[in-house]
């Protein structure tokens, strides 16, 4: 057991961590304001590989772990957390396509969204199934050399101006096994888009629900097979889970780097907060949970890796932690800054605002809970949950 970096992970940590404090950081805050989705910069990082981490090499991504993926979703997440969290859910739509979808798939769509030429959207939640998504009602009825299309998605990430939908529908009976997954053209007809809607955090994405319309999708955009989809859809929400909880933990350290250096220069009753024992047992708690919660993402990616039978209860767990534990840090560094924390001058409100929805989507932490306590009742669980 090494818990230390190699020289190949380093090297993305590096690289990574210069695109972050390059291109990611210096215009967080005005991308925050503006609600701008910056395409271009997402497009530079594909130059880097970093829109086709984890997608198979075989469909054009460069193939890493999740525990290197992680680690570079971190240090991007240091830089501006919505963005990167967007970078995610687009890695995961790759992932998806390129592991799942047929050779025609990965040449009309992979290629393009590992390159940065197509963004994509996940489309899985719908206005009345969040967490409850094997009962989702958007339906793909087959049609000839078609699927008609119909339904709605709504808290779609990029939707309105990504070019590929990747959309969990209903081609069969009710409950999981009648669901199938689609690779849709973002632009076809029967497609539209609602209002961009008003959020807390996350305001350089843009979201928007989808509303299908007798949308025409031809049978060769289904990937694997009929039935197929909810199977996709859970395996997709492991890495999910990770890589969200990840986006916590690099928004967490930036916000504890910014919290250090703060104290050691604010001054009250005539010496630095730094030197008031408070403060440094409040700075001694948030250190001790962030790497406690990297730890615990960095286990369940190993885990991930390895196929464990657990694997999925590892993910809910380290999603559960890293998300609740990295919020508190980002609202006591708020805390800290007293009410500088409080204005946009400073990069903490910010970051309580984007880190709070890491503790809903993906599985709220309540369903975290709900799929780990049903796992520890069964038998010998506690013996392989270690």
């Amino acid at each position: 057991m090494n818990f230390e970096l190699n020289e190949d992970q380093q090297a993305l940590v590096d690289a990574a961590r210069d695109f972050s404090v390059k291109a990611l950081a210096p215009n967080a805050a005005e991308w925050d304001e503006h609600c701008h989705f910056p395409t271009d910069v997402i497009k530079q990082a594909a130059e880097l590989g970093f829109l086709g981490l984890y997608t198979p090499e075989a469909a054009g991504g460069i193939g890493l772990s999740r525990l290197d993926s992680v680690l570079i979703v971190e240090e991007l997440a240091r830089g501006c957390t919505s963005t990167t969290a967007y970078m995610t859910i687009h890695n995961m739509c790759a992932w998806m396509l390129g592991s799942f979808g047929n050779a025609s798939i990965h040449e009309r769509f992979v290629h393009q969204m590992v390159s940065g030429e197509y963004l994509a959207s996940y489309c899985l939640t719908e206005p009345g199934n969040g967490s409850d998504a094997a009962n989702l009602k958007t339906t793909a009825r087959r049609d000839g050399d078609h699927y008609v299309v119909n339904g709605s998605k709504c808290f779609i990430s990029g939707a309105g101006s990504t070019q590929v939908l990747v959309l969990m529908a209903r081609t069969g009976a009710d409950g999981p096994k009648g669901i199938s997954c689609l690779a849709v053209p973002a632009d076809l007809d029967g497609i539209s888009y609602g209002k961009k809607e008003s959020k807390m955090g996350w305001n350089s994405q843009p979201t928007r629900t989808i509303t299908f319309e007798d949308v025409r999708v031809p049978v060769d955009c289904l990937v694997g097979e009929e039935g197929e989809g909810f199977k996709f859809a859970m395996k997709g929400l492991d890495g999910g889970r990770l890589n969200i909880a990840t986006c916590s933990i690099g928004t967490a350290q930036a916000a504890l780097d910014a919290t250090v250096e703060y104290v050691k220069g604010r001054k009250q009753f005539g010496k630095a907060i730094a030197d008031f024992q408070a403060t440094q047992f409040k700075l001694a708690d948030m250190q001790t949970d962030l790497v406690a919660s990297r730890q615990m993402i960095r286990l369940a990616a190993s885990r991930l890796d390895a196929g464990h039978p657990e694997a999925t209860a590892y993910c809910a767990m380290a999603k559960r932690f890293a998300t609740d534990a990295c919020f508190d840090i980002c609202n006591d560094a708020l805390q800290l800054h007293g009410g500088y924390g409080y204005i946009r001058e400073y990069p903490l409100e910010r970051m309580v605002r984007d880190t709070r929805v890491h503790q809903i989507l993906e599985g709220t932490n309540e369903i975290m809970r709900f799929i780990l306590g049903r796992r520890l009742l069964l038998e010998h669980a506690l013996e392989m949950l270690r």
